[in-house]
């Protein structure tokens, strides 16, 4: 049976952006930056699990506008667990979407229906949008 001729697909022009619609958006809107959030936890316990549920906020404080956790390195998502190292200390990282430029400080919010959520008020902005907060 003889081998199928594969043919290259057509080149395709790279789509065309009108100019006035370009111009016409708000560059706030275009803004592409993340917030990192570095949360460092003094274990001093044993057999200690930990986890982030998705419902994870920033939640800027002048118009309540709310970022929604995008990803979390290093600690599992509800309903799993993450086991904490006996006595050791334990760090993860959370990334947010951008917040409005006019926000000049923002709380860290776990809204679950239970108790033990994540909550860190009155976090001050800076220009790298990268923090570092304790959980205790």
């Amino acid at each position: 049976m003889p081998l199928p001729i594969i043919k290259e697909p057509p080149v395709k022009a790279k789509p065309s952006v009108d100019m006035d619609v370009l111009a016409s958006i708000h560059p706030e809107l275009m803004d592409d930056s993340y917030v990192y959030v570095h949360c460092h936890f003094e274990n001093h316990a044993e057999n200690m699990l930990i986890r982030i549920w998705r419902t994870t906020f920033l939640i800027d404080s002048a118009s309540t506008t709310k970022a929604q956790l995008i990803h979390a390195e290093n600690i599992s998502y509800a309903p799993q667990w993450t086991i904490v190292p006996d006595r050791q200390p334990f760090s993860f990282l959370m990334i947010f979407p951008g917040l409005p430029k006019s926000c000049a400080q923002f709380d860290l919010v776990e809204e679950i229906a239970e108790p033990g959520g994540f909550f860190v008020k009155n976090i001050q902005r800076n220009e790298t949008d990268v923090y570092h907060v304790e959980l205790r």
